[in-house]
């Protein structure tokens, strides 16, 4: 929960954000840039994870801003343990890291925002303040990567829900279309008649929406039948 948002004259109160890299001029960087907003006051300073969490909770700062690489478990393992134990405090994130691993671990240990440190100053200054606020903030290049990754999982579900739909027969013959043998060497193969490879072919083709040998072809690539060496 973000702090009173008046002070006893009446002006907004700033907004108390507690610093955890280990990298001592990054931090000496970043409290400046906060500093110099006027409206947000750095209350803690630290070096490692598990710092972050004990000055949380001494502190009680509306948001905690951490590195993911520190000692003392890094900032995700901080970042489970604040949510933990002082759930109204809110999460930034501010890493180098752009890899998707990183990315959907801050989501999971319960993280409100996720900035790179290459972000100009007032995007530092906007996504506290977003953060605080009660908002999400994410920036462009962490909220294309998990456009990315929401898509690729969706994908994934497709595939996945299209190949349970085959019969273990359909899988076989689909895998040796991809694989590219004919209708023959397939009936010879899994000794079953022309006949009834051109039913099985015919029946994945409807199942699957897909209407030539090049589309099943690449449906069996993504789903994992045939390595992309055949």
């Amino acid at each position: 929960m973000a702090a009173d948002t008046q002070g006893a004259a009446g002006q907004d109160a700033p907004v108390r954000v507690l610093l955890a890299d280990d990298h001592t001029l990054m931090r000496e960087g970043v409290r400046r840039i906060l500093a110099a907003d006027g409206g947000i006051e750095v209350v803690a300073e630290v070096g490692d994870g598990q710092a972050a969490v004990a000055e949380t909770l001494a502190k009680h700062p509306d948001v905690a801003v951490l590195d993911i690489t520190m000692p003392g478990g890094g900032g995700l393992e901080a970042a489970r343990q604040i949510r933990r134990q002082a759930p109204e405090v809110r999460i930034l994130i501010l890493s180098m890291h752009l890899q998707p691993e990183y990315l959907l671990e801050s989501v999971r240990a319960g993280a409100h925002g996720y900035l790179v440190k290459d972000a100009a100053a007032g995007e530092l200054v906007a996504a506290v303040r977003a953060v605080c606020n009660g908002d999400s903030y994410y920036s462009a290049a962490v909220s294309a990567q998990m456009s990315d990754l929401l898509r690729r999982k969706l994908e994934g579900e497709e595939v996945t829900n299209a190949l349970e739909r085959l019969s273990p027969r359909e899988r076989e013959v689909l895998r040796h279309i991809a694989e590219g043998a004919s209708n023959k060497e397939i009936a010879g193969t899994l000794g079953i008649s022309v006949r009834t490879v051109e039913t099985h072919r015919d029946s994945l083709m409807k199942k699957l929406g897909i209407h030539s040998v090049a589309g099943l072809t690449r449906f069996a690539l993504r789903c994992g039948l045939v390595s992309d060496e055949v």
